[in-house]
């Protein structure tokens, strides 16, 4: 047994304590790459002149990056289960072949994803409701950006395995060490070399290939607890064909996200034009950063789940999913009440245009009604995929995205909405996909979980 590799095991301690002491690490290092992007634009936002219409361009490259993620959580979110499992049960061969499979599959799947986006950016953009005008900033943008597609999979991927080792401090790192790094880059690139748009790219791309040293560098080191090895890299059809499913989940999580955000381009173009997708980049932005804390309790909690499912430790899989429900139903609470009390000055953040804040503050509410029920959804996604659940947490992904967002998204604004009806799709499927996958979960996995050391059939 590896030094190191056993002391920080999940299966002892105050269960709540032992999340928050993955989820807070966890919640500070996500604040921080958000940076990467957020920062970007804010900068961009406020760029005299041309700052909405270089946000519109901005948020056309969002359904790219997002498909870029939906990859990451597809092999990373789908091995992490499996790896924190193998340590729950002793097995550090195993735990060691799924890291370094998924290491394989990142690099595979970022190379392939440059060429794509790269070479077919300008077709690409348009299909996502680009106009002539804000085509010129998505691509200045986009065809630097996606040079670091390798870095931002490998360092967002791999941190999901440092967490899961038990080092949520060096997780942090990761993320860390290259968002202030892009802080510090932002402002030189943008404003003192007059990069513009192209600036805000290439000041990410060198701080998330910073992130990624860093990352490598911890399963490479001498006293790594686990390391990412060679003759474990060759494709391991068994390993691939447990991870694919479980990772399934949240790839289709951020898959119909990247649809959703298409369609909602295309639709707020359409029915009130680039300023209005503008708008659309900032409720991004917002949600991003108010999703956060209540996502991080979530994700903290997956690996404490995962572990003590492969101890046969269910009583604290239960204190866990009571913790993570009224954990995020307090801070989503929360959230939404300071956009219904703040809405201008959280799109001031981002914007300096008048008629944007004007235009953008009541779709700023409309879009955060109901946002508590998220909290339902998050809790029921977690608990699905750490559980190895992987066709209750496909099927829940789904349900929100496709069965309810995409039609009301493509339906509403000709029912007499307008641009409302976009903003309107996502708090009702907030409401339904919420309140369903949460029961889902609570009937099927909470309720059925045995007496610690019994078998589970789940």
């Amino acid at each position: 047994m590896k030094a190191g590799s056993r002391q920080n095991d999940f299966g002892s301690g105050r269960v709540w304590k032992v999340i928050l002491i993955q989820a807070v690490p966890l919640m500070l290092a996500q604040l921080v790459h958000l940076l990467y992007n957020v920062i970007d634009r804010i900068y961009i936002g406020h760029l005299e002149g041309i700052g909405a219409l270089a946000l519109t361009g901005i948020g056309l490259a969002f359904p790219l990056t997002t498909l870029t993620a939906a990859f990451t959580n597809l092999f990373a979110t789908g091995g992490a289960p499996l790896f924190a499992i193998a340590r729950g049960e002793g097995d550090e061969e195993k735990a060691e072949r799924v890291l370094s499979q998924v290491a394989m599959l990142l690099t595979a799947a970022s190379l392939v994803l440059f060429l794509i986006g790269f070479f077919f950016r300008k077709p690409i953009l348009y299909l996502f409701g680009a106009s002539d005008a804000s085509y010129v900033y998505a691509d200045q943008y986009l065809r630097i950006y996606l040079f670091g597609t390798a870095f931002a999979m490998l360092s967002t991927g791999l941190n999901g395995f440092i967490n899961a080792s038990g080092f949520p401090r060096a997780g942090m790192m990761t993320i860390v060490i290259g968002a202030v790094l892009n802080l510090i880059l932002d402002p030189v690139f943008i404003y003192f070399f007059h990069m513009g748009v192209a600036g805000a790219a290439l000041a990410t791309i060198l701080s998330q290939a910073v992130s990624c040293l860093w990352a490598l560098s911890f399963f490479y080191g001498d006293n790594a607890p686990y390391h990412i090895r060679r003759e474990y890299m060759r494709p391991d059809t068994g390993i691939i064909r447990e991870l694919i499913p479980l990772g399934i989940a949240g790839f289709i999580m951020q898959g119909t996200n990247a649809l959703v955000q298409i369609l909602c381009n295309v639709m707020l173009r359409q029915y009130g034009g680039d300023l209005y997708v503008g708008i659309m980049t900032v409720i991004n932005s917002v949600r991003e950063i108010l999703s956060l804390p209540a996502m991080s309790i979530s994700q903290g909690a997956q690996p404490v789940i995962s572990y003590n499912y492969g101890a046969r430790l269910y009583s604290r899989i239960r204190d866990a999913i009571r913790f993570i429900t009224w954990g995020a139903l307090a801070y989503t609470f929360l959230a939404w009440l300071a956009v219904l009390l703040f809405p201008q000055q959280l799109m001031g953040i981002f914007t300096s245009d008048a008629e944007m804040i004007r235009l953008g503050t009541d779709s700023l509410k409309l879009y955060f009604f109901g946002f508590v029920f998220m909290a339902f959804q998050q809790a029921g996604q977690s608990v699905f995929t750490a559980l190895k659940c992987s066709k209750r947490a496909i099927f829940f992904s789904l349900f929100r995205k496709v069965i309810i967002v995409v039609p009301l998204t493509l339906l509403l604004p000709g029912f007499g909405f307008g641009t409302a009806g976009v903003y309107l799709a996502e708090p009702v499927s907030n409401v339904l996909g919420g309140l369903a996958s949460y029961t889902a979960m609570y009937l099927t996995v909470y309720k059925k979980l045995p007496a610690d050391g019994e078998p589970a059939v789940i």
